[in-house]
């Protein structure tokens, strides 16, 4: 996946780095050009799933302009782990229009509660903190890729 070329010229996304959760602002032209934090220096886009915590869930979720698919997860879960690698390879063809994360769900309760999980794994795409689309159930990676292309807002479809 490549940056939206139909983005106008100057526009700029806040972009959450998944190594210490750092806010930057990164040109729409550069987002699949590598860019790296200017807090840490690691890479914004490592082609994987990022661990949610408590401290930094807002500031990927609410705060970062990119879509956000978080997979509810607990490590007690079967389907859980079945899903894992596939959600992975999901994270490196989905890159850098969309970040994927995992939230353990029995250690950041209170954020499983906000969203209503009820059961696991469960997968919600939210964009400024607006809940778009959720699904339950291990979804093959085709499957995960064909569901966040359909939910994506237009803005960054």
């Amino acid at each position: 996946m490549t940056a939206d070329p139909g983005a106008a010229p100057g526009a700029v996304q806040i972009v959450a780095c998944p190594n210490d959760g750092a806010l930057n602002r990164v040109p729409v032209i550069r987002l699949d050009r590598g860019p790296k934090c200017g807090t840490c220096g690691h890479s914004l886009f490592k082609g994987s799933a990022v661990a949610l915590t408590a401290a930094t869930f807002d500031r990927h979720a609410v705060k970062a302009d990119i879509p956000l698919v978080i997979d509810f997860w607990a490590a007690w879960c079967g389907p859980c782990r079945t899903m894992s690698p596939n959600f992975e390879a999901a994270a490196g063809k989905l890159e850098p229009r969309v970040r994927l994360a995992k939230l353990d769900t029995e250690a950041q309760p209170a954020i499983a509660a906000r969203y209503s999980i009820r059961g696991i794994p469960c997968l919600i795409l939210v964009h400024k903190g607006h809940e778009i689309a959720r699904t339950s159930g291990v979804m093959p990676t085709a499957a995960i890729v064909a569901w966040v292309e359909q939910h994506l807002p237009t803005s960054t479809a």
